[in-house]
Parts: C-alpha cells; sequence; structure tokens
C-alpha cells in the first residue's frame, strides 16, 4: 500500500514540477497522436518539437515587445503616449 501511495505522490509531484493539469496533458496526447498519424516526426529538423519550441518562443517574444512598447503589433492606434490630445 505504501508502494501505491507513493507513486501517486510522485506523479503529483511530476505534475506540479512540469505545471501540467489534465486538461494540458490531454492536449499533448492530442497532439503527439496527430503527429504520429500524419507521420511527423517528433524530434529533429522539421519535426514537431522544434515546430512547438518556436511557436512558443515566438508567442513568448512577441508578448514580450507589446508589453514594452504599450501596444500590440500592428494596431492602428499606435503608440499610446504619442498620439494628439
Amino acid at each position: 500500500m505504501t508502494d501505491m501511495m507513493s507513486g501517486v505522490e510522485n506523479a503529483e509531484d511530476s505534475k506540479a514540477a512540469t505545471g501540467l493539469d489534465g486538461l494540458d496533458e490531454q492536449l499533448v496526447a492530442q497532439l503527439l497522436s496527430s503527429a504520429k498519424a500524419s507521420g511527423l516526426k517528433l524530434t529533429g529538423e522539421g519535426g514537431m518539437l522544434q515546430q512547438l519550441t518556436k511557436l512558443v518562443l515566438e508567442s513568448a517574444l512577441e508578448g514580450e515587445i507589446t508589453d514594452h512598447l504599450g501596444y500590440d503589433k500592428h494596431d492602428p492606434a499606435g503608440p499610446r503616449d504619442r498620439q494628439l490630445a
């Protein structure tokens, strides 16, 4: 019984360390299943991991520049502090 409990605790620790909840795990499983079904490699040049890494980094950088500038890319209003009153 103790061994079973330590396994549950380890699984919970793993989820806490990665920040994944059940929904995130289902999404990852769906992505992997879809990639395998379409013949997409998981690793290596052009693989799913490379594509996901690219998307995550681009999204993070876009968020950083938006936060830094104070407006979204291609926002027709442009910089808020330069507008005439």
